[in-house]
């Protein structure tokens, strides 16, 4: 994934962008560009150990109905294949997947935000409402 896309995750983790920026984006790709996408935003997931316990919250932070397709698949747990699934659902699902897993990831990265927003050697902590940072990250991976 593209270091600029794995900005614009990280800041909405943060709360910096709205989830809209991400879907309006992910609405651009072709068909196997969102698999793509959803399938690298599965590494974000794991990276920041969401737990089954993020499961209802993330559901509910979501918006989505507990009956959609992705809803159902994920509370089966945040084992890689349950996930992974959630990548392999038809086209007109796939948006409900995107915003799921972002509002799961969300979860999970919140929780260890605190923790590790000082570690110099994770980017991904530091605050990404400036702009500042958000260029040496860029410099630094060019």
């Amino acid at each position: 994934m593209e270091i600029e896309k794995e900005i614009l995750i990280n800041k909405y983790a943060q709360s910096v962008i709205d989830i809209e920026d991400l879907i309006l984006i992910f609405n651009s790709f072709n068909l196997n560009e969102k698999r793509r996408f959803l399938y690298e935003l599965l590494f974000f997931i794991l990276q920041s150990k969401a737990s089954d316990e993020d499961i209802v919250p993330a559901i509910v932070q979501s918006g989505l109905k507990n009956t959609y397709t992705p809803c159902v698949l994920i509370k089966k747990g945040v084992a890689t294949n349950n996930l992974k699934r959630l990548t392999e659902l038809p086209e007109n699902e796939l948006n409900k997947s995107l915003i799921l897993l972002l509002n799961l990831f969300k979860i999970a990265y919140q929780k260890r935000f605190e923790a590790e927003k000082i570690d110099v050697y994770k980017w991904w902590y530091w605050d990404l409402s400036d702009d500042k940072k958000v260029e040496t990250i860029l410099k630094n991976y060019k």
